[in-house]
């Protein structure tokens, strides 16, 4: 098959957090199963010697109102293409959402499919990420039925349900899109329109990163006000586990730790520790618990419940931290204070190190992730593979890949807590520390027996496939190579039934 992915960051060039590495691994691991992949992806001012790339395309017209056109460049990547859209007025600052995020979403979307037409590369899927190129099956559905593209199938991956795209009505005129979208049960929301809505009811397929994520976001809980929609096409979405790429995160031939390891020689995850304390200005205490952090730090990641259960235990010289993050402010300048009030316990660096990042993984005996909801996660799975034990919330994909400790338990991988609360947080903490000090014998059993839980990309990828085959066939049948598809308002793109009807049907 030919698959085209469409996303707003695509490691290692541009990285906001879990996204831009799923998309890099799906697209890698799928070109390895022999399928021909494409990813197109902004030139972000932040991506590292940008201007340097090779040029794919001089100029690109891409189909928006007002009429728009950008460069396009590419780079080698493990197996596929990368495609890049340079556009100094929109992609050119450093931030990957920050500016016209709603002006970035609709030049990205309908310039990756213009550049299949102007390539003369026409897809058989279409994968699109998240809210910012959930429009795509929308185009596929309606202006550019017409086209080659037209009986491209199209998936949508769910990375956060948090985040929609919530836009104006002027987003129909600016890519020609026709006014009956503007309904209920299409892209209307509260009077303007909703990106991510509009790709749930009209991508073929749907997929989100773990299983428990895909059950949790069909309730009012978890479906920020879009979960009737879920609820919809439940019968068309999947919850794939993401994975770990060996090829970054191995602690057996990681060069930016200070000592490689494995299960069977643990040692050098003690010069792992000894390096970090050093680095953040730690006491160098060889036998004190130290928890690590690698987080995005907004509200979703529960950092902000996490303070005082963390401050506590730190006066009482019980752990150090190491937390490495950005995001919110008064939540930066919170753990900065805890730091600056803890000297040689508490060492905390804002913003993003991938190098510091590794020497956490591999340095902490723990690692904290108090999520109120967790799609899937990726550090709870380097954690395990670096035998640190991960702290976590039962929720998302936390719960789908840490096995739950408790004395005796046989099987068990981490500290597993059920609210998100400090109190919650705090019991958990305390836990770890019982672990550590109270049962040796089984915390060093449980760091074995985490570094031997494998989540490969390997046994996501052809998950991947078989969704895109069936995207296919549903799409196939719907518009046969003897029908030319002449699209009746509101067609649904994997069959023949108006969105509308089905819509009213539920």
């Amino acid at each position: 098959m030919r698959i085209l992915h469409l996303t707003p960051e695509l490691a290692p060039w541009s990285k906001s957090g879990g996204l831009g590495d799923a998309a890099a691994a799906i697209a890698k691991s799928v070109a390895a199963l022999g399928h021909e992949v494409r990813v197109v992806t902004p030139l972000h001012g932040s991506v590292p010697g940008r201007l340097d790339l090779a040029v794919h395309r001089e100029s690109l017209d891409v189909g928006l109102s007002p009429k728009s056109a950008c460069r396009v460049r590419k780079a080698k990547a493990p197996g596929f293409e990368a495609l890049f859209l340079e556009h100094e007025g929109l992609f050119g600052g450093a931030e990957i959402y920050g500016g016209d995020a709603v002006g970035k979403a609709l030049f990205l979307t309908r310039a990756g499919l213009d550049l299949c037409l102007a390539d003369g590369w026409i897809p058989d899927v279409v994968h699109v990420h998240d809210w910012t190129v959930a429009l795509a099956p929308v185009l596929l559905n309606t202006v550019l039925r017409e086209t080659p593209l037209a009986r491209a199938a199209s998936v949508l991956t769910l990375h956060n349900l948090q985040h929609q795209g919530l836009a104006g009505r002027d987003v129909l005129d600016r890519l020609g899109l026709p006014a009956w979208l503007m309904s209920a049960d299409n892209l209307e929301c509260l009077g303007g329109v909703n990106l991510l809505k509009g790709g749930l009811y009209h991508a073929t397929r749907l997929t989100t990163v773990s299983p428990t994520y895909a059950r949790e976001i069909a309730g009012a809980g978890y479906g920020f006000g879009l979960d009737p929609v879920i609820r919809h096409r439940a019968a068309d979405l999947e919850g794939i586990l993401n994975g770990v790429d060996a090829d970054d995160w191995d602690p057996s031939r990681d060069t930016l730790i200070p000592a490689r390891y494995t299960a069977d020689t643990l040692a050098g995850k003690a010069a792992c520790k000894t390096g970090l304390q050093r680095d953040l200005g730690l006491d160098p205490d060889p036998g004190i618990p130290l928890v690590g952090v690698v987080s995005r730090l907004w509200d979703q990641k529960g950092l902000d419940l996490a303070v005082e259960p963390l401050r506590q235990r730190l006066r009482a010289g019980k752990l150090q931290l190491a937390l490495l993050g950005s995001g919110d402010p008064e939540l930066e300048s919170a753990y900065r204070a805890l730091a600056e009030s803890l000297p040689g316990r508490a060492g905390v660096r804002i913003g993003y190190d991938n190098r510091l990042a590794h020497r956490i993984e591999a340095g902490a005996d723990f690692f904290l992730m108090p999520s109120r909801f967790e799609p899937c996660g990726l550090n709870q799975l380097y954690s395990m593979a670096y035998a640190t034990l991960p702290i976590v919330r039962r929720t998302g994909g936390l719960a789908d890949t840490v096995a739950p400790w408790s004395p005796g338990a046989t099987e068990s991988t981490g500290i597993v807590f059920e609210h998100a609360d400090a109190a919650a947080i705090g019991w958990a903490l305390d836990e770890a520390l019982r672990l550590r000090h109270d049962f040796p014998a089984e915390f060093d059993a449980m760091r074995r027996r985490a570094m031997g839980r494998r989540f490969t990309w390997a046994d996501a990828a052809p998950r991947y496939v078989a969704c895109y085959a069936e995207a296919v066939r549903q799409r196939r049948e719907a518009f046969p190579p003897e029908v030319s598809p002449q699209p009746s308002a509101g067609d649904v793109a994997q069959g023949a039934k108006p969105v509308r009807k089905r819509a009213r049907k539920t």
